[in-house]
């Protein structure tokens, strides 16, 4: 019986792709959830025992009500909307400039020996502390949000693209040059699809640091809406912290949502690249 089984086994064919990325995926979001809950027991019991002020320090389990409780709020959905849309467009804009700009200055050495000063200079500079220079610029409060948001996602998405463009295969772009294809061509024909998988991670990156931009704006400028917005109009004029704090777990959500999305679309999309990886860590 034992030799038949394992015969069986020895048959079986291996998963790969991702059959195989499956189980653990699954168990990363198993693990997850587990330190959710462990973490949501441990700030239930501390928060009890410590007998504090219900307002300034509310049971978790009176936030998650809250939660709850705004996720039948319509002005809550209409505020969201706004932050997406802003979100949307200020990723859109993002990826138009940062991934070709990225391939050009991947492509030329000398260009980015040139411009890496500035971006190292300027990538550290939040772009939340530019919101009262840009909106003088602008004049407009919606497309100071767009331009903030911008300012800070393209970093992820310009460094990541760079970086994938200069570890592209040597022999491949050898071998067009020696055919008279130009730079641009070598950047279009292999550059681009290699450094694929590294542009999809900048941009996943910067979709997060987007989001997460877009609340701060809101939270320090008027005449915009969107979650910070909301937050601002909720907190003000009461000391209980529920509603405040609903509104950060549902920030969180949204955030853990965008990073699941790309990360799916990057693993579907690049699953040689994955596998490769998944290969080097076997080894």
């Amino acid at each position: 019986m034992t030799a038949t089984r394992t015969s069986r086994a020895a048959r079986r064919p291996p998963r790969h792709g991702a059959a195989a990325a499956r189980p653990a995926v699954f168990r990363r979001a198993a693990l997850g959830a587990a330190g959710l809950a462990v973490l949501f027991g441990v700030a239930q019991f501390a928060v009890w025992l410590g007998g504090a002020n219900r307002l300034t320090f509310p049971l978790p389990s009176t936030v998650l009500g809250g939660v709850a409780s705004l996720a039948r709020t319509s002005a809550f959905w209409s505020s969201f909307g706004g932050t997406i849309t802003a979100w949307a467009e200020a990723m859109a804009i993002t990826i138009v400039i940062g991934v070709p700009a990225g391939l050009l200055l991947g492509s030329f050495p000398a260009a980015q020996a040139a411009v890496t000063p500035v971006i190292e200079f300027l990538r550290p500079v939040p772009s939340v502390v530019l919101v009262p220079a840009i909106l003088l610029i602008v004049q407009d409060p919606m497309r100071t949000q767009v331009v903030a948001i911008v300012f800070a996602a393209i970093w992820p998405v310009l460094i990541n693209t760079i970086y994938g463009v200069r570890n592209v295969d040597p022999v491949a772009v050898a071998t067009l040059r020696s055919f008279g294809f130009g730079p641009l061509s070598v950047a279009g024909r292999v550059a681009l699809p290699s450094a694929a998988p590294f542009v999809a991670t900048g941009i996943r990156i910067a979709a997060s640091v987007a989001f997460v931009v877009a609340v701060a704006v809101e939270l320090v400028s008027t005449g915009v809406t969107g979650l910070g917005s909301y937050a601002t109009v909720t907190e003000s004029g009461t000391t209980d912290l529920t509603p405040l704090l609903a509104l950060a777990v549902w920030s969180g959500i949204f955030g853990l949502v965008i990073n699941g999305v790309f990360a799916a679309a990057d693993r579907r999309a690049f699953r040689w690249h994955h596998a490769l990886i998944a290969q080097g860590k076997g080894q």
